[in-house]
């Protein structure tokens, strides 16, 4: 019973010590103010419980007169506040102050004092225009500080002696145009760094070499358009670092090389347009890529994430034109767990690609213009572990008997092992006006099965294989297309061509230098005959510049009373040579040529040509040589058919058996003539077994898998 009583006199006691304490504080709170204990967490991410007096958005013009003497956390965001006349150093166990979004147009004018204990100082949105010297002395524990939505436009170089301890240090959104080394020499602790929102168009070498313990580093919004080889150098903990939103047109991959711990990049929002072979290669420690939202980027080549042993995800997601990645765009990546490819510009994505990632456990492609044949057949089989991602919404795009169509619906089943060529329309557009001198890039891409081979076709008619290389052009073995020093000669209709076993596909794009291109100076069409048999004409014709389209028609003149038939041939803009067989001997036909050019204007050629007629000594011979075919061949048959009485004849007599020989070869008892040879060759090929359905067309399976020939 005592005890009880004790229990209850100790809680009642530290109640009223609370109300005491409580009655205290709220006795010294600032006028308008709220004073309380809130969580609190340091900049090592360690929690605790901390006496707060929050004075945030009260139009202040200064600091309050009385602040609590425990006060760990003094918040004054969004006031009037211009200077600090007297010092608060009086606040011993202060760690935090904020001062952000108030009217300070000097650093000095923050008259802090000596504060060992201060840990965070946040500044931002003020009207600081410079860092001089020793900016904030008496801060030697500081290991936060928040500078960034200034106008800062100058740091010197000695800013930040004293603050040893700096941990974190954001400078972004101001008005800096470069990037310093001696900045960072008083602080070599910092771990995190934010610089990005700046007018910084270009960072020297070795900008960040004294930041050896740098973790974290963003970029972003600076407009960079480049990246030296060593502006890295010396980051040798950096984990993460982003480029968002930047001018990039390359990955600057020489530059990340030096950079040996990272593990995460983030390289979204950049114009970048390829990723090349070698662009994320032996970046042994990186775990996350990030490639979204670039307008520009086209394909993800052959090999461009190369030995990658701890990469888990890519995320390459809403990049309007991205409609190609190889299938060997991503080797040596065995820990990759999550592919993001939605909501882009793929028509297909190859199951080797997929196969090549053994511990892929998902994948994301809804929202993409799949083309639902042979190449994407592979999803539909149940032979994979792969889960995909918003299965619901993967809808086919084409062809237009499937359009709209869930992809799991598709009879991949019905289809061959091989299929047409598609280059994707988003791949470069159908115009590009260019600079008289400049330079540019077609990127030409194309899916299909077997792997199309592309090449390219000039407004000269001239044909560019991968790897052609001149003063001019540049061809690569993905289909890209460079043009040198362009001028009004190289202007005009570029067609790209995409070919397997199956077929084609070609897409063209008009280039213009300075808003035009020069007009055709063709010469009148003429066509040549080159060669003339009994069964054939072969006729070539001068190129024509800028030629969008070529047809060849034929037909044989009038002069029997048996119709004429007339063909048709749409021939390749680069062929100028076509070859017209299977025509009858000692006959006179019309050939017509007609080109029509990027202004569609046509001309059209005809003439008359007459194939040789017959030798009569090969007519004669050929008459001998079936002759004596038909002697031999009834001879043998002959020969066959004497044997064979003879053999069952022999049977009938040692088996006495009621059942003719014959039968067992005309079971309908009927008998060939003697000219008749065709009924054994149709026995012999009957052998094999006849199978139903269309024909299947196997291609041939080439290893590929670390190569991009």
């Amino acid at each position: 019973m005592k005890d009880t009583s004790f229990n209850a006199c100790f809680f009642v006691g530290l109640a009223v010590t609370a109300i005491v304490q409580t009655v205290g504080r709220n006795k010294d709170c600032p006028k308008s103010c709220i004073c309380e204990t809130r969580p609190w967490f340091t900049p090592r991410s360690v929690y605790m419980e901390a006496p707060t007096i929050d004075c945030n958005d009260l139009n202040l013009d200064s600091l309050p007169q009385r602040i609590p003497a425990e006060t760990q956390v003094l918040l004054l965001q969004s006031n009037n506040i211009s200077k600090i006349e007297n010092k608060i150093d009086y606040l011993v166990n202060l760690t935090e102050i904020d001062l952000s979004q108030n009217n300070f147009l000097a650093i000095c004018d923050i008259n802090l004092g000596k504060m060992l204990q201060l840990m965070s100082l946040h500044m931002e949105e003020n009207k600081l225009t410079e860092l001089p010297d020793s900016c904030l002395p008496g801060l030697t524990n500081l290991q936060e500080l928040y500078v960034n939505h200034n106008q800062i436009s100058s740091i010197a170089k000695g800013a930040f002696i004293g603050l040893d301890n700096l941990l974190r240090l954001h400078l972004n959104s101001n008005e800096l145009t470069m990037i310093k080394s001696d900045w960072f020499e008083a602080i070599p602790s910092l771990e995190i760094l934010t610089i990005g929102e700046n007018p910084i168009t270009k960072i020297q070498d070795l900008s960040f070499k004294p930041l050896i313990n740098l973790r974290s580093l963003v970029l972003a919004g600076i407009k960079l358009s480049e990246l030296g080889d060593n502006t890295l150098v010396g980051l040798n903990n950096l984990e993460s670092i982003s480029f968002y939103d930047n001018r990039l047109v390359t990955v600057p991959q020489a530059a990340l090389q030096k950079v040996p711990n990272l593990k995460f990049l983030d390289l979204n929002k950049n114009p970048i347009q390829r990723i090349r072979q070698g662009d994320f290669k032996n970046m042994l420690h990186l775990k996350e890529l990030g490639i979204n939202n670039m307008a520009e980027l086209v394909s993800i080549d052959c090999l461009a994430l190369d030995n990658l042993p701890e990469l888990t995800k890519i995320e390459a997601t809403n990049n309007p034109k991205l409609s190609y990645i190889h299938p060997n765009a991503f080797y040596k990546a065995p820990q990759l767990e999550t592919l993001m490819l939605n909501s882009n510009a793929l028509s297909a994505l190859y199951r080797g690609t997929v196969e090549s990632l053994p511990k892929l456990q998902e994948v994301s492609i809804h929202s993409n213009p799949i083309r639902c044949d042979c190449v994407i057949r592979w999803i539909n089989m149940n032979k994979t572990h792969i889960r995909f991602m918003e299965l619901q919404s993967l809808f086919c795009f084409d062809p237009p008997e499937f359009k709209g169509q869930h992809v799991r619906e598709i009879p991949f089943r019905e289809m061959t092992d091989v299929c047409l060529p598609l280059i994707a329309s988003e791949s470069f557009p159908s115009h590009l006006n260019v600079d008289s001198g400049s330079s540019a890039s077609l990127h030409c891409r194309a899916t299909g099965q077997p792997g199309p081979e592309i090449y390219w076709i000039t407004p000269s008619g001239s044909k560019l294989l991968p790897n052609t290389a001149t003063d001019k052009y540049n061809v690569h073995l993905e289909g890209t297309l460079d043009l040198f020093n362009i001028s009004n000669k190289e202007a005009g209709l570029y067609t790209c061509v995409a070919h397997n076993l199956v077929g084609a596909d070609l897409k063209k794009v008009v280039v213009m230098v300075n808003g035009s291109f020069a007009q055709s100076r063709n010469k009148s069409l003429n066509i040549r005959i080159e060669e003339v048999t009994a069964h054939s004409v072969l006729i070539s014709w001068e190129a024509v510049t800028n030629r969008v389209s070529s047809n060849i028609r034929w037909s044989g003149k009038a002069g029997s009373e048996t119709p004429q038939l007339t063909f048709t041939a749409r021939v390749p803009t680069d062929m100028r040579v076509y070859n017209l067989t299977h025509l009858n001997p000692s006959t006179e036909y019309e050939v017509c040529v007609r080109v029509a050019d990027i202004r569609q204007q046509t001309e059209k050629k005809c003439v008359n040509v007459t194939t040789n007629g017959l030798d009569p000594a090969v007519q004669s011979s050929g008459q001998t040589t079936t002759s004596a075919l038909v002697a031999v061949l009834g001879a043998v048959f002959g020969v066959i058919s004497m044997t064979c009485l003879y053999s069952c004849a022999t049977w009938k007599m040692k088996r006495d058996s009621s059942r003719s020989c014959l039968e067992r070869y005309t079971p309908n008892k009927a008998t060939f003539p003697s000219n008749t040879f065709y009924p054994p060759a149709i026995n012999l090929w009957g052998t094999v077994k006849e199978k139903n359905g269309p024909l299947e067309v196997k291609a041939t399976v080439i290893d590929v898998s670390a190569s991009c020939s």
